[in-house]
């Protein structure tokens, strides 16, 4: 499990493969606590298993199957792709953002990006099948960060970036056009759930 509150910006120095994957990404702070073979990394906001890393923690490699392909912005990742990362929540952690799985639910692209004072307001379109998930002032996950939304309507959702997120996190980046990993706030996903079944009961 994750937050949203990323810790780090890695670069995809390498991709190799062609169906499966696998990226060699190197963070900008390999000082901070390096992850063990075996352990779970959020790149830009999916959570993906460290399959091997360098000795002197300059890099790490991660493995992408064709699923997690088939739902992600990843396919598209190309060398020099700046990504937000983040170690999984550990019992007694902070939780500052919002419960994260780090299990993508689908792409959003981003219509419209627009100053307010310091900060910028993104626009973007709500996925199919996604449209009884997101709330007003409810979480979103793009791209692994923790974001309160601000409006929906029938078809979009607008989120506001401060300038620290947009400092320390990919989003100082961002161009309208932009296809963005998206995942529903899990209690979201629970509810409509069981309202579901309660339907159908």
């Amino acid at each position: 499990m994750f937050t949203g509150i990323v810790s780090d910006i890695g670069i995809v120095e390498e991709r190799l493969g062609t169906s499966d994957l696998c990226f060699r990404i190197a963070p900008q702070r390999p000082e901070a606590p390096f992850p063990e073979i075996g352990a779970s990394m959020a790149c830009n906001g999916v959570c993906l298993t460290i399959v091997e890393n360098a000795p002197d923690h300059r890099w790490f490699k991660v493995n992408v199957s064709q699923e997690t392909l088939n739902c992600t912005t990843i396919g598209k990742w190309h060398e020099g792709q700046r990504v937000n990362l983040e170690r999984p929540l550990r019992v007694g952690d902070e939780l500052g953002g919002h419960i994260v799985s780090g299990h993508v639910d689908g792409i959003t692209e981003i219509e419209s990006i627009e100053p307010v004072k310091d900060s910028q307001q993104l626009t973007c379109r709500i996925p199919e099948g996604m449209e009884g998930f997101l709330a007003a002032k409810g979480s979103v996950t793009l791209n692994g960060v923790s974001l309160t939304i601000n409006t929906v309507t029938q078809t979009h959702f607008t989120v506001n970036l401060i300038p620290h997120t947009l400092s320390v996190t990919t989003w100082g980046g961002a161009s309208q056009g932009d296809c963005v990993n998206i995942e529903i706030d899990v209690l979201a996903r629970y509810i409509a759930r069981f309202r579901e079944v309660a339907g159908d009961s």
